[in-house]
């Protein structure tokens, strides 16, 4: 088995450690939830997935860096090598019972995508890819895994446009140009968050983009969007998770959409 391969096993191994405890907490009447400094929530299962990510990379990768969501980084990695985890993306629907969550899990070597892997437990659906070897999808409905592509849409009046909300847009002054990419496009719809970008590498969405969001948002679907074909960078243009906002497209529309919703 290769470095690569074997890093993502390992990847999927956290993924199946993660569901085993986002899962029997949703919709729990017990579930406690506290407010952070920023004044989003985090529940028990935030701090108890990435505590489990961190204690398995901790025997199995000891000597690579972890960023996580709750608890932060944990340092310089002497090979380059960062583990970047978000326990819960979604947390928000995860609170209110909505299964539109995740745990979002990503390998950077060098700071660049190495691997990505989305989990989406509620949905009965996953999502994994690795640079060079292509991204997957696996959701119930067949026996295998399938090879995700983007879709071959190159108008925006045939695209469809997902965004997460309107709050970042606002915050930052950029939702009258959100509005304008909006209009351009076909049809306009707020599945949010890590969903956003699974539906571009699965070509049944063209563009995605926020205004405000973090590294462990971006860095498991960048390697997945640009391994199914797409293009992802932050609102500049640059190929990056760390931009702190971000454009994803099928790749054919990429330039289109930036010229409209780019700073």
């Amino acid at each position: 088995m290769s470095a690569v391969s074997e890093d993502l096993a390992l990847a999927l191994e956290l993924a199946d450690l993660a569901d085993s405890i986002t899962l029997p907490r949703f919709r729990a009447a017990d579930l406690v939830v506290e407010t952070k400094p920023d004044l989003t929530p985090v529940t028990e299962a935030d701090t108890a997935v990435e505590r489990a990510v961190r204690e398995r990379l901790a025997q199995a990768r000891p000597g690579d860096a972890v960023i996580g969501e709750e608890y932060g980084d944990s340092g310089g990695a002497g090979g380059g090598r960062r583990w970047i985890i978000d326990p819960i993306d979604g947390t928000k629907n995860y609170v209110r019972g909505i299964p539109v969550w995740g745990t979002l899990l990503a390998l950077q070597e060098r700071d660049q995508a190495a691997i990505g892997v989305v989990s989406a437990p509620a949905l009965g659906r996953r999502w994994w890819a690795s640079a060079g070897a292509g991204a997957f999808g696996a959701d119930g409905l067949s026996e295998e895994p399938r090879r995700l592509r983007v879709s071959a849409v190159r108008a925006l009046e045939d695209a469809q446009l997902c965004i997460s909300g309107f709050d970042g847009w606002e915050q930052d002054g950029g939702l009258e140009r959100l509005l304008g990419l909006a209009r351009r496009c076909w049809r306009t719809r707020g599945f949010g968050d890590f969903w956003t970008y699974m539906m571009i590498a699965e070509g049944v969405a063209e563009v995605g983009c926020e205004a405000v969001v973090s590294l462990w948002d971006l860095a498991a679907p960048q390697v997945i969007v640009e391994e199914a074909g797409g293009t992802f960078t932050d609102l500049a243009g640059v190929r990056t998770a760390a931009g702190g906002d971000a454009l994803a497209t099928n790749g054919l529309l990429h330039e289109q959409a930036l010229a409209l919703v780019g700073r």
